[in-house]
């Protein structure tokens, strides 16, 4: 009752990346095409790191994670994104718009976690290998796991909570292709200042004690594996971590560049791009990353093409 009397939209309108008829359809191929990628790409890392034995270590564990966490949150926004390319009136109810945002920010929460568990896996790997085996345990990982969701989910319960208890009574057209925070406090008729506050240090603490853990885990990798004396064992070791460390780049640089600034000073337009690649890019960006820097991964892919041409 509560949330009933603070607003009376029952219903959102999502203006979408554009109104040009012709740059819709051709916005529908692209992105269709880089959502196909991102499932296939992600399903085929989840079901290599499941068939090969050889990958069946804390690191490809975490990384067929990662692959089930991308394709979440590319498909918590893509498809209706997609709808909206198609048809006139671009809407999603209060309900709908509300559980996109629970599930993307708890999704896209999960993958900076997740990254910073990966560089410590890395960091154990690479700095104590003869304590690895033991240190990295089954029971170790499933308990990582279970914690990333839990805090990515709690998190993003706190952000949506906060944005949802908001007046939303004069308009109900967002300036976005999907119900992210930024533009329903825009939208909102309330003071938004307390929820600019949660933004700012939630995201800001999370992405300074998330990218300090991950700076310091490399600091430790870096100056383990330049104690290597062979340059092949170096070579070999550092490519171990490069995926992780060109994926991490990718997707702080982005979270950076988003939120830590405040919402009052967001720009309707400004971010529409960011977001796209925010949302869709990195998703299918990942699992080609993690196949094409790393040897286990071909390896692995090229069995089981094998096996399905023989079969």
């Amino acid at each position: 009752m509560g949330l009933e009397n603070q607003t009376s939209v029952t219903e959102f309108i999502l203006l979408g990346l554009t109104d040009n008829p012709i740059l819709q359809i051709l916005l529908f191929v692209f992105f269709l095409l880089v959502y196909i990628i991102t499932l296939l790409a992600n399903t085929g890392i989840i079901v290599i790191t499941w068939l090969d034995v050889h990958l069946q270590t804390p690191m490809y564990f975490f990384l067929s994670h990662l692959s089930f966490v991308d394709i979440c949150y590319s498909s918590v926004t893509t498809p209706k994104n997609l709808q909206s390319l198609l048809v006139e009136k671009k809407s999603i109810s209060f309900l709908g718009c509300a559980l996109q945002m629970y599930f993307f920010i708890g999704f896209a929460a999960s993958e900076s976690f997740l990254l910073v568990v990966m560089a410590f896996d890395r960091y154990v790997a690479i700095c104590n290998p003869l304590l690895y085996s033991v240190l990295m345990n089954r029971r170790l990982c499933i308990q990582l796991m279970t914690a990333v969701y839990l805090a990515s989910f709690v998190i993003s319960l706190i952000h949506t909570t906060c944005t949802f208890r908001l007046s939303f009574c004069e308009s109900n057209v967002i300036n976005h292709f999907f119900c992210d925070v930024p533009p329903l406090l825009v939208l909102s008729c309330s003071d938004t200042l307390v929820n600019e506050i949660v933004i700012f240090i939630i995201v800001g603490f999370n992405c300074i004690t998330s990218l300090l853990t991950i700076l310091i885990s490399y600091i430790y990798i870096i100056s383990t594996i330049l104690k290597i004396r062979s340059a092949e064992g170096r070579q070999k070791t550092f490519s171990t971590c490069a995926s992780h460390f060109t994926a991490v780049l990718i997707f702080y640089c982005t979270v950076v560049s988003m939120n830590l600034r405040p919402p009052s000073s967001y720009s309707l337009d400004q971010n529409k791009v960011t977001s796209v690649f925010y949302t869709m890019m990195i998703p299918m960006l990942n699992p080609l990353i993690y196949s094409l820097k790393n040897k286990e991964v071909k390896t692995a892919m090229r069995k089981v093409f094998r096996l399905n041409f023989a079969i």
